[in-house]
């Protein structure tokens, strides 16, 4: 609308300002015209007056006095020239006869002589303004030419440019008192029109697969829009029935995991304790001098195996239900001190930037996930000519950071992503549950674990918890 009142008040404008320039030329055309016919009709009433022969020749002496009456009652000058374009008589003072022409252009008299209705227009702009001169011929009593006349003309378009400016000025505020109401109108009808999608617009940003959406309830919609909110409700409605049943077949597929992967694990102990059992009964004999060794041996075997699928068992229970938070104030620097002090390892180092660092805190749980990050360096250095494990703690902004970095084997570019997936594991013998634990726990206190990696270079894992002030 707004588009549509500016694009018809520039053409308004601009028909408006050729329109006026048409009828000013038009006007000034007519005009000169009429001065033309009055003057011509003023000469040759004066020929058929006087009393000299009415001659070429004569025109000077016809002329002396009565060019000047004529040019007084018609309120025009004009100049007489013969028929080789000289110069015989003017209206106009003696002054200014300098400034007009002694003596015709050739391409005047050539289209004078050559033209049907022997007259010619000449137009120039002198002066800033437009200037026009018509030459026409002067005829005797029996139409033969004996002179040109001139009349010179000056368009003074004064009266028309202000005419223009005062109906431009009026046509503006016309104009923009529309696009005011155009744009008044505009957004009301635009506020009016999108209302309705606002609302689905809003409702569409807040749709959100983890919980229930609202339907969309409007009073009186459009036919467009209630068909659109009508499909958004029925999204809503398959939404809600798809995210149950992936709910369902998420669980159901966890389950199926948890269960063939707690099969997998106890069979790995199984079948040893089987052919233990096996063994023991085939070599069984009473009457050998050590059947009590071999008895003791036998029964530690049985007592490993089982301590095996018992630490299965517990990690197993341990990922599946955590134990409830118990938060407390503590120092992590001491807590991270304290769980190091069960591994005998040489080579694991602990450097802290302050004594002390205060954060609300499990501290049995912060000890799970030490002892986990630090169980994993362990393990990814067992090769390595000098292995190193560095435990650092320190202060980042409003976080407390723990990092564990070791100069292991690295993981490899293509499982890093599947790093804190639960039964997840590179190592032969493991659960794959530590890490997935691990970040269980620090993001239930609202903080980050991260981790870089270069194969053959080692691993840094980064956790980072919100600290509380002293």
């Amino acid at each position: 609308m707004i588009m549509l009142v500016v694009i018809a008040s520039v053409l308004i404008v601009a028909v408006t300002i050729y329109q006026y320039r048409e009828e000013g030329k038009d006007y000034h055309n007519d005009r000169l015209e009429r001065k033309e016919e009055q003057v011509l009709q003023s000469i040759s009433y004066a020929l058929k007056e006087t009393t000299y022969p009415v001659t070429t020749e004569n025109l000077g002496h016809i002329f002396r006095d009565e060019i000047y009456k004529i040019a007084d009652v018609q309120n025009v000058n004009f100049n007489i020239y013969d028929l080789e374009g000289n110069l015989i008589k003017s209206s106009r003072p003696s002054f200014e006869e300098d400034s007009i022409a002694s003596c015709l252009d050739a391409k005047i008299l050539n289209y004078l002589r050559d033209s049907g209705n022997k007259r010619y227009v000449e137009e120039k702009r002198a002066a800033g303004d437009n200037y026009q001169a018509t030459y026409s011929y002067i005829n005797d009593p029996k139409f033969k030419p004996i002179g040109i006349m001139s009349l010179p003309y000056f368009e003074d378009n004064t009266f028309n440019n202000k005419e223009l400016r005062e109906f431009l000025f009026r046509l503006g505020g016309v104009y923009l008192l529309m696009l005011i109401s155009a744009i008044v109108l505009a957004y009301f009808i635009s506020k009016y029109i999108t209302r309705s999608l606002q609302t689905i617009s809003d409702k569409m940003y807040r749709t959100n697969l983890t919980r229930r959406n609202e339907k969309i309830y409007l009073e009186s919609p459009g036919e467009e829009i209630g068909k659109l909110v009508d499909s958004y409700n029925r999204m809503i409605d398959e939404l809600e029935e798809s995210a149950v049943k992936l709910a369902r077949s998420e669980r159901e597929q966890a389950w199926r995991e948890m269960a063939k992967q707690v099969a997998h694990e106890i069979k790995n102990p199984l079948t040893p304790l089987r052919l233990t059992v096996q063994s023991f009964e085939r070599k069984f004999d009473p009457n050998d001098p050590d059947i009590q060794k071999k008895v003791k041996e036998f029964s530690k075997t049985l007592v490993q195996q089982i301590d095996t699928m018992s630490n299965i068992a517990t990690a197993f229970s341990s990922f599946a239900d955590m134990p409830a938070q118990q938060n407390e104030t503590l120092n992590v620097v001491n807590i991270v001190k304290l769980a190091l002090e069960i591994f005998n390892e040489d080579y694991i180092h602990f450097i802290a930037d302050e004594e002390e660092i205060i954060a609300k805190l499990d501290r049995t749980q912060l000890i799970r996930v030490i002892t986990n990050l630090v169980k994993n360096a362990i393990q990814a250095v067992p090769e390595v000519e000098s292995p190193r494990i560095l435990v650092t703690v320190a202060t980042e902004d409003q976080y407390v950071k723990i990092s564990v970095a070791d100069n292991g084997v690295g993981i490899p570019d293509d499982l890093r992503y599947r790093v804190f997936e639960p039964k997840f594991t590179t190592k032969s013998s493991g659960t794959g549950l530590g890490l997935g634990m691990v970040k269980n726990i620090v993001e239930n206190y609202k903080g980050t674990i991260t981790f870089t990696s270069k194969e053959g270079k080692g691993t840094v894992f980064t956790i980072k918890f919100p600290k509380q002030r002293k």
